[in-house]
């Protein structure tokens, strides 16, 4: 079992190898003609491989942590009404639920702010994350 400062080092790595890739490829990013945006995508996809070998070794940790911050031993319809949209901003209670409402059908109900609170949100990071790249994307050669 891997430790949790070996966890933590491993992710620093994995999520770093994205921006010093961009680093390690000044020549290919300078040039005018080749798309930068393929760079951190071949880093990112080295990552997510890396990623999941690593989630088949830490799946006893993961699972275990994940009942107590996502509605998956349990219902968020147990959530009191007045904290359930705050506890939709949590992605995955989103997407458990509609998970859950699609298998059980009328037997679970689905929170709909909640449920589309947390694809907005899902949807807003990556709106946000592509446009920061893309504004930053005229730099990069100048920068590295």
């Amino acid at each position: 079992m891997i430790s949790e400062e070996a966890s933590r080092v491993m992710l620093c790595v994995e999520l770093s190898s994205a921006s010093s890739s961009l680093i390690g490829n000044a020549n290919l990013i300078s040039k005018v003609y080749f798309p930068r945006l393929i760079v951190p995508k071949a880093a990112i996809v080295v990552s997510f491989v890396d990623f999941l070998i690593s989630f088949t070794i830490l799946i006893p940790f993961i699972v275990s942590m994940g009942l107590y911050v996502s509605p998956v031993g349990f219902s968020s319809a147990i959530i009191p009404e007045q904290w359930r949209l705050l506890y939709a901003l949590n992605p995955v209670v989103g997407v458990i639920d509609g998970f859950r409402w699609a298998i059980l059908g009328g037997e679970a109900h689905l929170y709909w702010p909640g449920f589309l609170l947390s694809w907005g949100l899902i949807a807003g990071f990556l709106w946000l994350g592509i446009r920061q790249f893309r504004n930053m994307e005229k730099g990069f050669a100048d920068f590295i």
